[in-house]
């Protein structure tokens, strides 16, 4: 089954992106294919460096996770209003585009949004 998950909040200040983390890593577990669109806000989920307090979750990492088995895509217009670049983001994320957000949705089984 195919599974796209649309993510527009920012990584800390609210749990969507965390939420939304969390569930594509339970699918994958289940060996779902997940596809991750993170757009506005939430592409800065996908930068590197980031430091948390011990014991507070860590959406690079989390991100991270995702890549190994799924696909993570960032919206390109979204990264460029907030100064993102593509070096600056986790290895196996990859700028996108909005015709490729259409094509991931008539692809998938079921459209999710956080």
């Amino acid at each position: 089954m195919q599974t796209l998950i649309i993510i527009n909040d920012p990584p800390y200040g609210t749990e969507r992106l965390y939420n939304g983390l969390r569930l594509a890593h339970a699918l994958i577990k289940r060996e779902h294919e997940v596809t991750l669109f993170l757009l506005g806000d939430a592409v800065s989920g996908a930068k590197t460096g980031q430091k948390t307090p011990d014991g507070f979750y860590n959406t690079e990492r989390m991100v991270k996770r995702v890549t190994t088995k799924g696909r993570v895509l960032l919206c390109g217009t979204c990264m460029d209003a907030r100064g993102l670049t593509d070096d600056e983001v986790v290895t196996g994320a990859k700028r996108s585009t909005m015709d490729a957000l259409a094509e991931a949705t008539e692809q998938a089984d079921r459209v999710l949004t956080f």
